[in-house]
């Protein structure tokens, strides 16, 4: 009896044994299904770490273009193109949150919500600088300056060339001499064009719309004089120049208004300034995000 009393519990702590082993072996697969599949948040959170810095830069480079478009078809293009890299960037961030979270990365999760509250005052000041980049006044005001305002300024002073060639023999001097100022006037608006379209302070800007409208009362001024000098004969070369300062008027004041809504000088302030401020802590921020989990990777796998 004693002998098999001695079997029996013998057997009875082998079968302990294995299922001591066992229970053991259980745990191990266990923990290592558990560190394979951090691993795998892990390799993740280092993919979508490294899309985010690569999308946000892209982002970054179409709304540039779109500041430095020279038609509004362009313009709109890379406005398109910017808001869709912008909304990756947020899709992947989002993306991004509950793996750390999942992991347990603290700091990580606490850099993330800093580049969130960074991403959003960047995405609202960007969605400002692409409307005002797709609108390009300054761009229409220039294409006012070379075109219709230079047609009408030539239209005038080809019209004072008529006058001054039907004019009598013995007001020739004078009335080239008027001509001469009226013309200069118009030019000197012409001249003022460019400044007051790259302008970008408003008290600047009327300045020069004082010495417009001086040099364009000077101009009327001396065609008030030529109408007195004029036989009826020239009379309608005279209404041609004066039709012609008319709609060289029109065409400054709508060049005005668009060089006023300075749509183009003030989306490339803001680009060089705020923005790029805005972006530089961005992209620490996803830097730091990036380098935290190579430390994470390299301590993984040691």
């Amino acid at each position: 009896m004693g002998g098999i009393t001695d079997r029996l519990t013998a057997s009875h702590r082998a079968n302990a044994s294995a299922r001591g082993w066992a229970i053991m072996m259980l745990l191990a697969l266990a923990a290592g299904c558990n560190n394979g599949s951090s691993l795998e948040r892990l390799t993740e959170a280092q993919r979508l770490s490294s899309d985010l810095l690569v999308r946000f830069a892209n982002a970054g480079n179409a709304a540039n273009r779109a500041v430095m478009a020279g038609t509004d078809e362009t313009a709109t293009g890379y406005m398109r193109e910017a808001e869709g890299a912008t909304q990756t960037v947020q899709r992947d961030a989002d993306a991004l949150r509950p793996l750390l979270t999942e992991l347990g990365y603290s700091v990580e999760s606490g850099l993330l919500e800093e580049f969130n509250r960074g991403f959003s005052e960047y995405r609202e000041l960007d969605r400002t600088i692409l409307g005002l980049a797709v609108e390009n006044t300054n761009l229409k005001a220039q294409r006012l300056s070379f075109g219709p305002a230079q047609k009408e300024a030539d239209a005038f002073r080809d019209a004072l060339e008529s006058v001054a060639q039907t004019s009598p023999a013995k007001d020739a001097w004078q009335v080239q001499a008027l001509a001469a100022t009226a013309l200069s006037a118009v030019r000197e608006i012409q001249v003022l064009q460019a400044p007051h379209i790259a302008e970008a302070d408003d008290a600047a800007m009327t300045r020069l719309e004082e010495r417009m409208a001086s040099s364009e009362a000077l101009a009327r001024g001396a065609l008030k004089t030529l109408a007195r000098l004029l036989p009826p004969p020239s009379r309608p070369q005279l209404d041609r120049a004066t039709a012609a300062l008319d709609r060289f008027h029109d065409v400054n004041a709508q060049l005005i208004v668009l060089s006023r809504r300075n749509s183009n000088v003030r989306s490339l302030a803001l680009s060089l300034g705020k923005k790029r401020v805005l972006t530089a802590r961005c992209e620490e921020t996803l830097h730091a995000i990036q380098d935290a989990l190579s430390k994470r990777a390299f301590a993984a796998t040691r």
